[in-house]
């Protein structure tokens, strides 16, 4: 009797012990849990003027054909090794054929939402401290999920502790739908300007930074120009304004676009480079300068702050370096978190009695 009391409540004990560590696990934060599974998760708020489709796959849920303007969330995953700039992808040399999460950034999750809850879901998102939001817009061959990618990186690098978002129009993501694309971002120009002025409104937001990559510039310059116009209020709480190799007409930028965009609320950064291939191609098809390429001349204008990033090492088309090196991720770190100008930013020097600043060589 006493052996079976004993052996009872050594039992009892171990289903205790049991019950505490399910309750401990249940209750553990989200990042302890990312601790064990070597990664971590960006929590990353989204509009879109994609449509979406009946897929369960992840990589096709929203597709590249126009829509409505749609708002959701998309959990990102970010390993534990995870080199600063780079979108860890699968390599096939590495005989990787499918994402895993503790390996690559990757698309965990995506929640489409009511309009009304998604700007409920990101007032209760704010930390304490401030409301600061960060809005990426894409550019040209970029689907949904990179777009969902970059902005989770990005966000992480800078070591961002406000509000990720980003806007996705409807580029095809192939390297042959320049065309589609460029009519694309165009026709997704007023529901930019839309976006951009709700999200003020309802967030409440206090400072924004918009970052605008490639061809997502033709969009975001004609956006923030029109809001200088119809929605002044608005506009000055976008106090930060990232140009990242515009692919955009560097003359009627100069001659057009920059006097309705350029104000006294907002200071605007502009990087080039005169080693971007894409631009260049885009030059050839286009047949003028674009305004990130820095060649022949960097484009200066007043109220501006253009960086030649040309010797900063880039990917192979060297069209990504505002996000994929270190150097650039740092300028903007201390641009963003410090809002430093380039006169007070390590890695710059001045040029031309501070006509433009450029990139320190290793």
């Amino acid at each position: 009797m006493i052996r079976i009391r004993f052996f009872t409540g050594i039992l009892c004990s171990l289903i205790i012990a049991a019950g505490l560590m399910i309750q401990s696990c249940s209750n553990r934060s989200q990042v302890e849990i990312d601790k064990l599974a070597n990664y971590t998760q960006i929590k990353v708020f989204f509009g879109t003027d994609r449509d979406t489709t009946a897929s369960t796959d992840l990589k096709t849920k929203v597709g590249s054909e126009r829509s409505d303007v749609k708002y959701g969330n998309c959990m990102v995953s970010i390993p534990r090794d995870h080199r600063m700039g780079v979108l860890e992808s699968p390599k096939w040399y590495k005989l990787q054929f499918t994402e895993t999460p503790d390996k690559h950034v990757s698309v965990l999750e995506i929640k489409m939402k009511s309009k009304e809850d998604f700007f409920r879901d990101i007032n209760s998102s704010y930390p304490d401290s401030s409301k600061t939001a960060i809005i990426f817009v894409h550019g040209y061959n970029v689907t949904f999920v990179d777009a969902a990618r970059r902005t989770a990186q990005i966000t992480y690098d800078i070591g961002f502790k406000g509000i990720p978002a980003f806007f996705s129009w409807p580029s095809t993501g192939t390297l042959v739908g320049y065309t589609h694309d460029a009519d694309n971002i165009a026709w997704s120009t007023p529901h930019l300007v839309q976006f951009f002025v709700d999200f003020i409104r309802e967030t409440k937001a206090e400072n924004v930074v918009v970052i605008a990559h490639s061809m997502g510039n033709r969009g975001v310059v004609e956006a923030l120009s029109r809001m200088n116009q119809s929605n002044p209020k608005e506009r000055k709480v976008i106090k930060e304004i990232i140009l990242a190799a515009p692919d955009v007409d560097a003359g009627i930028f100069k001659n057009d676009i920059a006097p309705r965009l350029v104000n006294q609320d907002s200071h605007i950064t502009l990087y080039a480079s005169s080693n971007d291939l894409a631009l260049k191609a885009s030059k050839k098809v286009n047949g003028h300068q674009r305004l990130g390429d820095s060649a022949p001349k960097i484009t200066i204008y007043k109220g501006i702050e253009s960086i030649d990033a040309s010797d900063v090492e880039t990917d192979l088309m060297g069209h990504s370096y505002f996000s994929d090196k270190n150097s650039i991720i740092s300028d903007m770190f201390y641009l963003i978190k410090d809002g430093k100008k380039a006169a007070d930013r390590f890695g710059l020097v001045s040029m031309e009695n501070g006509a433009y600043w450029k990139f320190r060589k290793n």
